[in-house]
């Protein structure tokens, strides 16, 4: 009952904390970041301005055109490719640009165009950079002022600028930058795995049981996220990696937009169809060790991590927004009937594997209302400029097959281990 209790807790606080980062409502933010650059202002103004020289210091822009017969147009080219693999490019127009005593440089600017998203993605959207003459050099400060819906794309926004400007600073002051300062760094996510780790630890009780089962659901999100990055890789993107939020799990990022809608319902899938490749190893595994004399010290461990394999990645395949298997069902599915009913039926059966193993009503019903919930929450829309390539007949029928072969083994790995933990 008390791990019951603590999933149930443990849930409750993974849905504030996905409102919090996705959904929250903060409005119209402007974020700031100011450094202070031992360069005189004039020299400064040269390489940040919008036609200056940005791509030797700039870590993403590869190239500044103009805009033929537009002069307060620019076009930028950055190293993110698009859904094709060429270089994404944005316009942006030049609305200011002034000088006062020749000690303060500014310029703010709009975005008019892009080669990967919708116009209406850029709506609110404002940048200004600014060079001022300062006591030690000059002071640099970059602006981007927008709409925001989520923690997570403003913190994103904040550190991409602050490197942004770091990159500047390292530049001029010609020191060697390094990316182990990056957060992205193996090393740092190693360190926020284990971090992760030790915080999931009093959920499950601070006993060393309790740190197998941290350690286990550790684990099992690593593989996870491994599945999508493995897919990913397997259409073509040029980069993946994964970003490891303590306590929230983690997320496989790709190296460019989707492409297909079958291309967004595979990688989607293939986090909850990678571990579904280990149950029948884990299975076969415990019923192997049936017939060797006193074989709980490898029986009980690995019933452990088969309840928590099949149950994470069961919960993922839940039809809610966010969740892998809403972004699954809502590729194979074009009809809200068809969607609605699908994902009746697959709520249905997740509640029916709760109540196989032995979970009582109002755990069942607070778990409904937690789904719910998850439904509810919705992020800024992130719409593509070009729409994505439909699916064909065949590529739904595999795809939705994969869907409830992925859903039926981890119901199946729940059931079986439960099964005999408890008997």
């Amino acid at each position: 009952m008390a791990t019951h209790q603590a999933a149930v807790f443990l849930a409750a606080f993974n849905l504030a904390l996905l409102w919090l980062l996705m959904a929250a409502p903060l409005g119209r933010r402007t974020i700031r970041v100011s450094r202070i650059i031992r360069e005189r202002p004039e020299e400064l103004w040269n390489i940040t301005r919008p036609a200056g020289d940005l791509t030797a210091w700039h870590p993403n822009v590869i190239s500044v055109e103009p805009v033929d017969g537009k002069p307060d147009l620019i076009e930028f080219a950055y190293r993110n490719p698009d859904r094709h693999g060429r270089p994404s490019r944005r316009t942006m127009i030049v609305d200011r640009t002034a000088m006062t005593a020749g000690t303060c440089f500014s310029c703010d600017l709009r975005v008019v165009g892009d080669s990967t998203l919708d116009q209406t993605f850029w709506e609110g959207y404002r940048e200004s950079r600014k060079v001022e003459r300062a006591p030690l050099g000059s002071r640099v400060t970059f602006e981007q002022t927008d709409n925001y819906r989520g923690l997570a794309f403003y913190l994103f926004r904040k550190m991409a600028l602050s490197r942004e400007l770091a990159s500047l600073k390292d530049h001029v002051e010609e020191r060697h930058s390094s990316g182990f300062l990056h957060f992205e760094h193996p090393a740092w996510q190693t360190v926020l795995v284990i971090i992760s780790t030790l915080l999931l630890w009093p959920f499950f009780s601070l006993t060393a049981t309790g740190l197998m089962m941290s350690v286990f659901l550790t684990l099992v999100i690593l593989l996870h996220e491994l599945g999508h990055m493995v897919a990913y890789r397997a259409f073509g993107h040029p980069s993946v990696r994964m970003i490891f939020v303590p306590l929230l799990g983690g997320i496989a990022i790709g190296g460019r937009p989707y492409n297909s809608h079958f291309e967004v319902a595979t990688c989607a899938l293939m986090g909850a169809g990678f571990s579904a490749l280990l149950v029948p190893i884990l299975v076969a595994a415990h019923q192997s060790v049936q017939g060797i004399p006193h074989p709980a010290a490898m029986d009980g461990p690995t019933l452990v991590f088969l309840v928590i394999l099949g149950a994470f990645n069961l919960l993922n395949l839940l039809p809610t927004y966010r969740f892998d298997g809403g972004q699954v069902l809502r590729q194979v599915f074009e009809g809200q009937s068809a969607l609605a009913i699908t994902s009746f039926v697959v709520t249905g059966v997740i509640l029916w594997t709760g109540w196989r193993i032995g979970l009582e009503a109002p755990m069942l019903i607070g778990g409904l209302m937690i789904f719910i919930l998850l439904s509810l929450i919705r992020t800024k829309s992130i719409k593509p400029r070009e729409a994505l390539v439909p699916m064909n007949a065949a590529e739904r029928l595999m795809t939705g097959f994969g869907y409830y072969a992925a859903l039926a083994i981890h119901a199946y790995a729940v059931i079986y281990a439960c099964d005999r933990l408890f008997d």
